[in-house]
């Protein structure tokens, strides 16, 4: 089972959020329990931004089992005709935005996606089996 991990729950457990650390700590540590944990590129850059400059995010985010899996070409097109999509259905954003991304990773290269954003993911990329803490 390889579960990908959204920037939302990563951030909740390095941060030590006071409302959503523990939970999501309690569901990270349960989806190890049950395969593989990856990252994808967007969700790597993502996380970088909340360190400062000389510290290096990759080391905690090994720490805490999660391997790098960058985007293949196929998720990044699904990416872009779910916003499509999203865009004729009278969604407002102008970009890509990185929960597309994301959400387009987790349906093409891994079994689920462990996530607080549940609701987006479920409504937008149908099939992707969403955990949230």
């Amino acid at each position: 089972m390889i579960t990908a991990v959204d920037t939302s729950v990563l951030i909740d457990i390095l941060e030590g959020d006071p409302e959503f650390g523990e939970s999501s700590a309690a569901s990270l540590a349960a989806a190890a329990g049950q395969g593989a944990l990856v990252a994808c590129d967007v969700v790597w850059a993502e996380v970088a931004t909340a360190y400062a400059p000389d510290q290096d995010v990759a080391d905690d985010l090994r720490m805490l089992g999660l391997r790098f899996e960058p985007m293949t070409e196929p998720a990044a097109l699904r990416a872009a005709h779910t916003w499509a999509e999203y865009r004729r259905s009278g969604g407002t954003r102008r970009r890509i935005a990185a929960d597309f991304l994301i959400g387009a990773h987790a349906l093409l290269q891994a079994d689920r996606l462990l996530t607080r954003d549940d609701g987006f993911h479920r409504g937008h990329f149908a099939g992707l089996v969403v955990l949230a803490p």
